[in-house]
């Protein structure tokens, strides 16, 4: 039997809020939902400026302890920051002799993550890590050349199995994305946990009233980025029939913003297209509240948790046949998936839905029903299983840390490969 106590739970995150992307914002969900249930939680994370507190300046926020390490920014992205490794692992280090978890969870193989498996595997602590990583994702930020990119996604995944290879257990969101990582030797079972949404957060927002005779509205949030193929969106927005009245929202910023906007005003749309950029989290709550689709082209989605808040507010989706969206569309009863690149047959999916209010009706009842597996509490629940589990199975192994005074040293913890 495991205890039920309160337990300490150290979550590494490469990426965290004010970042804005699926993994920033399922680890936040993820500290705060545990802490709301009694636990102590802890995130490591890089620091979203060059002056925000290091180690001993932490920030407390929505009942969770936020420890920044230091980070540097990204040459490729003006936004994203990034902690470097001989910094991070001692940075990590000190911080898992002062905070003395009962179990690490890493959200990523990259330098926070990695640090952190090789420190608590030295110390014997109980590690469970979470995938939310795919090569294309970085290919477009890196800089990485297309004629590289296949052998650069091989040595990648190869790399994620050697980090991973240290927790106990893995997870991915979906069972597609559980298959990625088979496929790609990780060389473990892994589990399929959702990320989990608030779906009440989604369903009890009001839409405004649309006045009879106004245009229909499909919107896309997201990173406006290579991989998400808002463009393909755009393009089929070109392609609707004259007689139907559509507008496109697009929510989110990124490296293709401007290039997108241009596209926008050479194929005639930029009057009905609205880029809204990165916008406060009531203002994202009324965008999915008054469209009446939601369209996700992008190739690269290992759950998408942007779909799933547009289910949860009732919309049917459009969304390309890719990766783990089929998970989430079940074509004819919420929404279609279109062969991904092909602009015909999404602006055709686009127009025969937003042209039938009854097949809008349905398709966005359908979502709402469906979203409903995906609930945040299944996903705590399931992790805080995990993680009693995780301990109970590695008790009598664990190389504990000795009891410090504040004030009393301790010694270098032992090094791994």
């Amino acid at each position: 039997m495991t205890s039920n106590r309160p337990l300490r739970i150290v979550i590494g995150a490469d990426t965290f809020p004010p970042d804005v992307n699926g993994a920033a914002n399922f680890a936040h969900r993820l500290a705060v939902g545990l802490a709301s249930a009694g636990h102590e939680v802890h995130v490591l994370c890089p620091a979203p400026a060059a002056d925000a507190p290091m180690l001993a300046g932490v920030n407390a926020v929505d009942g969770i302890t936020v420890h920044h390490l230091k980070s540097y920014r990204w040459p490729f992205h003006e936004s994203f920051r990034f902690s470097v490794p001989w910094k991070a692992a001692a940075e990590t280090e000190e911080l898992l002799w002062q905070i003395r978890p009962d179990v690490v969870h890493v959200q990523a193989h990259f330098v926070v993550g990695r640090a952190l498996s090789k420190t608590a595997t030295a110390l014997g602590i109980p590690l469970v890590a979470t995938n939310h990583f795919m090569p294309e994702n970085l290919f477009a930020h890196a800089k990485v050349p297309r004629w590289f990119r296949s052998t650069a996604a091989k040595f990648a995944w190869r790399d994620l199995a050697k980090v991973f290879g240290r927790a106990q257990v893995v997870t991915a969101p979906t069972p597609r994305a559980v298959e990625l990582l088979h496929a790609n030797k990780l060389g473990k079972e892994a589990l399929a946990i959702s990320c989990g949404i608030d779906i009440d957060k989604y369903r009890d927002r009001a839409a405004a009233v649309r006045p009879e005779g106004a245009a229909k509205t499909v919107l896309f949030v997201g990173r406006l980025d290579e991989e998400k193929r808002v463009d393909e969106l755009l393009r089929a927005m070109a392609k609707l029939p004259e007689t139907l009245t559509v507008r496109a929202e697009i929510v989110g910023g990124g490296s293709c913003q401007t290039q997108l906007e241009e596209l926008a005003r050479q194929l005639g749309v930029a009057d009905r297209v609205s880029f809204l950029g990165r916008i406060s989290d009531e203002e994202l709550l009324d965008a999915y509240a008054r469209c009446d689709l939601f369209c996700m082209p992008g190739i690269a989605e290992l759950q998408s948790l942007v779909t799933m808040e547009a289910m949860a507010a009732g919309k049917p989706v459009i969304a390309a046949d890719a990766m783990a969206l089929p998970h989430l569309v079940r074509p004819g009863r919420n929404g279609w998936l279109f062969p991904p690149g092909n602009v015909l047959v999404l602006a055709a999916r686009l127009a025969q839905t937003l042209g039938d209010e009854e097949m809008l009706e349905r398709m966005g009842r359908a979502s709402a029903e469906q979203i409903t597996e995906h609930a945040i509490t299944a996903t705590l629940q399931r992790f805080e299983s995990l993680y009693r589990q995780v301990i109970a199975d590695g008790q009598g192994q664990l190389r504990l840390l000795p009891k410090l005074t504040p004030s009393e040293p301790h010694t270098a913890l032992p090094r791994t490969a």
